[in-house]
């Protein structure tokens, strides 16, 4: 075989391995109930409240 050959199929391999790691992603980001959601979203603002912002006394 070439060497383009292999650095096709190299490419084409990482490109469905992208493809395959992006829809595992999806799956788990739409797992979540929009209860679980929401709660995380407090947590997130009540930890950013919660912080004094640098540079303001």
């Amino acid at each position: 075989m070439r060497w383009w050959k292999i650095a096709g199929l190299a490419g084409l391999a990482g490109v469905a391995a992208t493809g395959v790691v992006i829809a595992r992603a999806e799956r788990k980001r739409r797992a979540y109930t929009p209860e679980e959601i929401r709660g995380r979203l407090h947590a997130r603002v009540a930890e950013t409240a919660a912080k004094p912002e640098p540079g303001k006394p």
